[in-house]
């Protein structure tokens, strides 16, 4: 790359996370209500909030195993030395759980978020309307916060009010390791499911794990290659309409039949290393990167991670149609932050949000260490970014994404329960031969109306 953050700045774990207003005071938005306030039109004319010049220490609560939030806070230190931060981690799945008691307890000023829409309809996010007129992230295109957005009550998502914003925006794909592929005879990466599928086939007869996936523990890991199988067989939108909570969705329709199904037939013809039900991320990651397995379902965030690791070693790839040459669609999403209703230090906290979209440092740290696209307008500044990395390839493909309007959200975001309760469950009785597939979609989408309902 032309220029690098300094590694003193920006350590790589092995795996895988006085101005106008004073910090501290009521922003854009009262800390009482989820309504924005008068302040938040006065910020809009007098100017942003800032963090101020006073000493400000940060309360955030971040996920594990994930570096590029943990690099931001500390290159934000380095040009704002009068913010430190006390940052806590937890996996997703202990902060999917712990939220809402978080949120009501002790609101950290910035925290990643699971499913909004229960935090949203409980008051624990701060609505942030008035930050974005302030900030004028309403200019920016729509598609990167219509996520963000939900109604009154928290549903329909997808539109209404802004209640978070991404640190950058994600998208999941497949890795393979280099070296393996050519073993098997792999010269180019799939282009329809049935290449795919002859490649597995082949990195098994060469005595090569065809897919190193996890899906032990509290979060179902087989829901990345689950939901990569639903967009090669059906449309993103009604996914999406699930996802978002709309009248009437459902995930139990005949496409996504096909795609379990076909998620079975992978289970049953062993394509999975047999640890798959044992094996939580980051010893997935661990056995990848060792090159224990051709394929990895998994997120462009660890693309500067494989840089470091196996430089020149990783390719990626979106995952193929079903059809030769149809469209692509992945999950896509912002990596999802939000401020706490009663945060502390909610325009400070706002502020660096914005700092992260619009700095060219903080945007260099999105793609270096995050290995995927800043959020922002889209003609802000991008760092260059070396040919043939993993990065370079992660960047293109979320282009691509953008072109064929193959965005959806994670299905594990439907509900604040819905990973943890049911997703995880269905797909490790799946793996171990306890559930079919028609029983898995039935389960998953009766559990959903309960809760939805509830």
């Amino acid at each position: 790359m032309s220029r690098r953050i300094s590694r003193r700045r920006v350590a790589l774990g092995s795996v895988a996370l006085t101005g106008i207003l004073a910090a501290g005071c009521g922003g854009p938005g009262d800390n009482n209500s989820s309504e924005p306030s008068d302040t938040a039109t006065d910020a809009a004319v007098s100017g942003a909030p800032t963090c101020g010049e006073d000493p400000v220490t940060m309360n955030a609560y971040f996920e594990t195993g994930f570096p590029m939030p943990k690099a931001l806070t500390d290159e934000f230190t380095a040009q704002y030395p009068n913010v430190t931060w006390e940052i806590r981690e937890d996996q997703f799945a202990v902060i999917t759980q712990n939220a809402p008691r978080v949120l009501a307890d002790d609101p950290p000023d910035l925290m990643r978020l699971p499913q909004v829409s229960e935090l949203v309809k409980d008051g624990l996010l701060k609505n942030l309307d008035g930050y974005a007129a302030a900030f004028g992230w309403d200019q920016w295109p729509a598609s990167q916060l219509e996520q963000l957005r939900l109604g009154d009550g928290g549903r329909p998502r997808g539109e209404g009010s802004l209640y978070a914003m991404g640190l950058n925006f994600s998208m999941t794909g497949v890795f393979y390791n280099k070296t393996l592929a050519a073993q098997v005879g792999m010269t180019e990466p799939p282009t329809s499911l049935a290449e795919f599928d002859d490649v597995l086939a082949r990195a098994q007869q060469a005595g090569v794990t065809p897919i190193v996936q996890f899906n032990g523990g509290a979060t179902g890991g087989f829901a990345f290659p689950l939901q990569n199988l639903m967009a090669a067989y059906g449309e993103p939108g009604p996914i999406n309409d699930w996802i978002f909570q709309k009248d009437g969705a459902t995930i139990d329709t005949p496409s996504n039949l096909e795609a379990v199904q076909h998620l079975d037939e992978w289970i049953k013809a062993g394509y999975f290393d047999p640890d798959a039900n044992a094996m939580d991320y980051a010893t997935m990651m661990s056995k990848f990167i060792a090159g224990d397995g051709l394929f990895m379902f998994n997120g462009d965030w660890e693309s500067g991670n494989l840089d470091q690791q196996l430089p020149g070693e990783v390719g990626f790839f979106l995952f193929p149609s079903a059809e030769e040459g149809g469209a692509l669609a992945t999950m896509s999403a912002p990596l999802t932050f939000g401020v706490g209703t009663d945060s502390a230090n909610a325009d400070c906290a706002a502020f660096f949000l914005d700092w992260v979209a619009t700095n060219p440092e903080a945007r260099a740290v999105a793609v270096e260490v995050g290995g995927s696209h800043p959020m922002g307008l889209p003609d802000a500044p991008m760092p260059e970014v070396q040919e043939g990395t993993v990065t370079a390839e992660t960047l293109a493909a979320g282009a691509r994404i953008a072109e064929d309007n193959g965005a959806m959200d994670f299905i594990a975001n439907a509900t604040g329960a819905i990973y943890a309760q049911s997703w995880t469950p269905q797909l490790q009785r799946l793996f171990a031969g306890e559930q079919t597939p028609e029983g898995l979609l039935q389960t998953v989408q009766s559990d959903y109306e309960s809760q939805v309902g509830s």
